[in-house]
């Protein structure tokens, strides 16, 4: 194996912010649209608990932060 060969590999290339997008938009083109969908219903399903959970300690009166006052 060359430097060229090693420096030219991808792992390289993803380990940036930008690379990692890059990664990130190329899976994206190469999922299927309905495991596209079960993430998008897993993200909602998610926001969803952790904004009822977050009213629950509103109206409990804890402090938000997990700090004891």
């Amino acid at each position: 194996m060359t430097d060229e060969d090693l420096y030219s590999h991808p792992g390289w290339q993803w380990s940036t912010y930008e690379g990692a997008e890059l990664h990130t938009l190329l899976l994206g083109l190469h999922a299927p649209f309905r495991d596209k969908l079960k993430w998008l219903e897993d993200a909602e399903t998610l926001t969803l608990r952790l904004r009822a959970s977050r009213e629950e300690v509103r109206k409990q009166g804890k402090p938000s932060n997990g700090s004891e006052t």
